[in-house]
């Protein structure tokens, strides 16, 4: 069987800083995964954490690992490697599953927007609402729904020509469409129709609930709002991490041909560190009960 390759073409002078990048990256990924995975088992560990919030909460920490995988490993041996490539059916494997995880935050963030709204603006039905059935039901479509999206226009590359072999990127993204011979006009629809229902639809709804929790606690006591804005902001920060990815991606991939090699590397690389080393310190720092947990494993290990 013939195996066509395609050229990483965005990474920068490799050859002169190869061992400074693989270096960067690995105690990135190291901190990434063990950050993560930290927050995570403090969650799974304390039972009075094993709420609907915080479940999301592990669940989009999870899925910052996952991401992460998908992309550090194969950059760290590209590195180290003479060659920057990758066969065509990989690459595709890396397109759909990067997708697939970077739109599943956007939903996982829009299931924990509705649990602060229903809390916050229904407290009476909230143990009615949010139960065990309804969060297992918001975990699976988050994770579902957008391999199903990102699945079929994968699946149409796979059988598309390719007229060139060279990727302005240092891992599989859209930019891949500059490779095909003919673009379908179906597809590039199909492009916005994902666009639209697995990222800019849940953003539209989290602001929403946000602005009714912000009426309903603007009514309120100070307290309450005190209460309110420790929970609500770190998600909040979050969003804003993932809006601003989202923001590049747009523009890596639209303006390919007009950005310089070096904005494009620094915007990926922004791409793909802030978020996954982000969320575990907002979480960890802003988040008053699972602080209270971090800050006791720490204290333990500092004795130990």
């Amino acid at each position: 069987m013939n195996v066509t390759y395609i050229t990483l073409g965005g990474h920068l002078e490799v050859e002169k800083y190869r061992f400074l990048y693989f270096v960067i990256m690995l105690i990135a990924y190291i901190l990434i995964l063990c950050s993560n995975s930290t927050i995570v088992y403090l969650i799974v560990v304390h039972k009075d954490l094993h709420e609907p919030m915080y479940v999301f909460i592990a669940a989009l920490l999870i899925n910052s690992v996952l991401f992460s995988t998908v992309v550090y490993p194969k950059l760290l041996i590209d590195f180290l490697s003479d060659k920057q490539i990758i066969s065509y059916q990989a690459c595709l494997f890396q397109v759909c599953v990067f997708y697939s995880l970077y739109s599943s935050e956007f939903l996982l963030l829009a299931a924990m927007a509705y649990d602060r709204y229903v809390s916050i603006c229904k407290p009476l039905h909230y143990p009615t609402i949010m139960r065990k059935t309804t969060v297992i039901i918001l975990l699976v479509l988050s994770w579902l729904l957008p391999v199903c999206h990102t699945a079929v226009p994968v699946i149409e590359n796979a059988q598309t020509q390719l007229c060139s072999f060279t990727l302005k990127g240092i891992f599989c993204n859209n930019s891949i469409n500059h490779l095909l011979c003919v673009t379908s006009r179906a597809l590039l629809m199909f492009g916005l129709v994902i666009l639209f229902n697995i990222n800019l639809l849940p953003l539209l709804f989290i602001l929403f609930t946000y602005t009714m929790i912000f009426i309903t606690t603007y009514k309120s006591c100070g307290q309450v709002r005190k209460k309110v804005a420790n929970t609500c902001l770190p998600h909040l920060l979050v969003l804003i991490n993932y809006s601003c990815l989202l923001i590049f991606e747009i523009t890596i991939v639209r303006l390919d041909s007009d950005i310089s090699n070096t904005s494009r590397f620094v915007m990926t690389v922004q791409m793909i560190m802030y978020n996954p080393l982000g969320n575990p310190i907002i979480y960890g720092i802003k988040m008053k009960e699972i602080y209270k947990h971090l800050k006791r494993l720490l204290c333990q290990a500092k004795v130990e």
